[in-house]
């Protein structure tokens, strides 16, 4: 018999809930497509007093409903599916990076190969890794075994050797565990859950030894010969481990599955998605960040036959809870350099460890937005140099299988993200999402990944992408639609030279023309930033000429014809030089400033005279 048809879905909910802010969106199918009707958002409740994430999603989906005037709640959770009476929604979903996402533990024979490979694997799941043990990693037995103690992690994925290959180092590592007996994070596990991806010959023996103390999982080898890497299975496992033994135990994550007929996906496996649909559908190269209040999350998708997905999380460089920790690891005076006005150091440390104290605050006056836009910059620039070392290709496959030579490798292996390559830089996250102009979002970009030669910048117009990813799962129709139409915000096009020059000598001479005529024609110098008008969906033809010593990605000097695509920025030449060094004198970094963001137009620039005078130091 065939089945009754199933009713269209044409109303759709869905919530993230943040380390800092919960936030929903209601998307609706009106005149035959789908758009982004209302969007609601609220502080996540994952922590005391509340202790119960469903409270944040309340008031979220709250804010929808007096916006919009409709009923989406009841009691008992949203209201599914529709009513005759207009009240609730066909299909409602969750995501959520609330209280602190998964943290695991990795371990695996060679830091450089079969410890290289699991961190992979975590990452790509959305995890966080505290630490990776391995038996190169320099540490002795005694510490291996109190830092397993010290941390306790959500999960651990142990790995190493190739199938048929050695056993010694891998039962090294499972009697390691097996005296550590580390304990959960949370008190509610019984055990502590642990994943054995490794030589299938020790399966056996790791069952024996660690069966009846961890919750042990079993899944195939990531590494099965030197030549392959397999993270599939364990990359599941993990994601399936995260729902069942971790968010289920987090405060309110029970009553929240209750509400939704699909798992609640991490949000950084939702964000990934998103940033794979648009190096899909743009046919490029992809970098994307997701700049949150605990961790900055960095994704790439490189090459094109096919593609390969990577992901890296930077624990602890966010722009709230872990605001603190940016400040830190850049240190204030890395911070500083990017204000055009005085700001003293002991006033940066208040400030900034105010806004740790107070997550869920804005900023509300200018020197607050253009402190936490200097902060985004530095952990936009530590999180990518993490990525870049991380992203690199299968590491031993050109050395002998035999451990002892193995043993004999130094260095690390170049990173596969070539910056000429990349055509989309994309801005996720409240910072830059929410960024009061679209021009400011673009600067802390540009500042941040310093993309090398031609590229697209674009930006997550009001965070929407881990609900979209979710979705895209779901009803690719909807989720493309509103992708496309209300999600992704072309920023325009910036042009970015490699080189270095004195402030003033050619940099690159620029013309554009639309439709034949030539809309713009001039001569660039180094040390400046010109931006120039370009709609959305337009495109005009450029002739780019290179000085000598500049290159566009086509060699020092050589000129380069293309098409530069419009955005609501525009085009953006960035001359500044690559690699981009500020100016080490005060009044003259600050005088560079000025000049930057009143070519961009960044901020406004008398109230930034304003405070550059106010501000001076005596």
């Amino acid at each position: 018999m065939s089945q009754p048809p199933q009713p269209e879905i044409t109303s759709i909910l869905g919530t993230d809930c943040g380390s800092t802010s919960t936030k929903a969106i209601l998307i609706e199918k009106v005149n035959g497509e789908y758009r982004l009707i209302i969007r609601g958002e609220s502080p996540t409740t994952v922590e005391r007093p509340y202790d119960d994430v469903t409270i944040g999603v309340r008031n979220a989906i709250r804010e929808v409903e007096e916006l919009g005037g409709r009923t989406l709640l009841n009691d008992t959770g949203v209201i599914t599916p529709r009513q005759p009476d207009g009240s609730g929604v066909d299909l409602y979903l969750a995501t959520s990076s609330a209280g602190g996402g998964l943290q695991m533990m990795v371990a695996g024979v060679i830091k450089m190969m079969s410890a290289d490979s699991a961190e992979r694997a975590a990452l790509g799941a959305g995890a966080m890794i505290m630490d990776t043990i391995a038996i190169d990693d320099g540490r002795s037995h005694y510490e291996k075994v109190m830092r397993l103690r010290a941390l306790r992690p959500d999960l651990i994925l142990l790995s190493g050797g190739v199938d048929g290959g050695t056993t010694k180092h891998v039962a090294g590592l499972a009697d390691l565990l097996a005296v550590a007996e580390p304990r959960p994070r949370l008190e509610t596990m019984e055990r502590m859950p642990l994943i054995y991806a490794g030589n299938v010959e020790m399966r056996p023996y790791v069952e024996d030894n660690l069966g009846v103390k961890m919750d042990l999982l079993i899944v195939d080898n990531i590494r099965p010969t030197l030549e392959q890497e397999n993270l599939g299975p364990a990359r599941e496992e993990i994601h399936r481990v995260s729902m069942e033994h971790v968010r289920t135990q987090a405060p309110g994550y029970s009553k929240l599955i209750t509400w939704t007929p699909v798992q609640v996906m991490p949000t950084p496996a939702a964000v990934g998605r998103c940033m794979q649909t648009v190096a899909e559908r743009q046919q490029m190269q992809v970098v994307g960040v997701d700049c949150g209040g605990a961790s900055t999350d960095i994704y790439s998708v490189l090459g094109q036959d096919p593609p390969v997905f990577h992901r890296t999380v930077s624990a602890n460089l966010g722009m709230s809870f872990s605001i603190a920790e940016v400040m830190q690891r850049a240190s204030p005076a890395n911070i500083l350099r990017w204000l055009p006005f005085h700001l003293d150091e002991q006033d940066l440390r208040n400030r900034i460890m105010n806004k740790m104290l107070r997550p869920t605050t804005h900023a509300m006056m200018l020197l607050e937005a253009t402190m936490e836009h200097a902060v985004a910059r530095e952990a936009l620039r530590i999180a990518f140099g993490h990525h870049k070392m991380l992203v690199t290709g299968l590491r031993g496959v050109q050395i002998q299988r035999e451990m002892g030579d193995v043993f004999e490798q130094t260095g690390s292996q170049a990173s596969i993200l070539r910056m000429t390559e990349i055509g989309m830089y994309v801005g996720s996250g409240g910072v830059l999402s929410h960024a009061p102009r679209r021009v400011q979002a673009a600067w802390m970009l540009l500042d941040g990944f310093q993309p090398e030669g031609l590229c697209q910048l674009a930006v997550d117009s009001v965070f929407m992408m881990p609900q979209l990813g979710l979705l895209s799962t779901l009803h690719g129709a909807a989720a493309m639609e509103v992708f496309d139409k209300d999600c992704l915000i072309k920023l325009g096009t910036a042009i970015s030279p490699v080189g270095k020059a004195r402030d003033g000598d050619p940099c690159m001479h620029l013309t554009l023309y639309v439709d034949g005529r030539v809309l713009v024609t001039e001569a660039l110098q180094a040390g400046t930033v010109k931006r120039f008008a370009l709609p959305p969906g337009a495109t005009a033809e450029a002739l780019l000429e290179p000085a000598r010593g500049f290159d566009l990605g086509e060699g020092k000097g050589v000129k380069l014809e293309t098409t530069v695509h419009g955005g609501v920025v525009g085009v953006i030449a960035d001359c500044r030089g690559r690699p981009l060094e500020l100016p080490a004198d005060a009044r003259k970094r600050s005088t560079k400033l000025m000049e930057w963001l009143t070519a961009l137009d960044a901020y406004p620039v008398d109230a930034v005279q304003a405070l550059l005078n106010e501000r001076r130091p005596r």
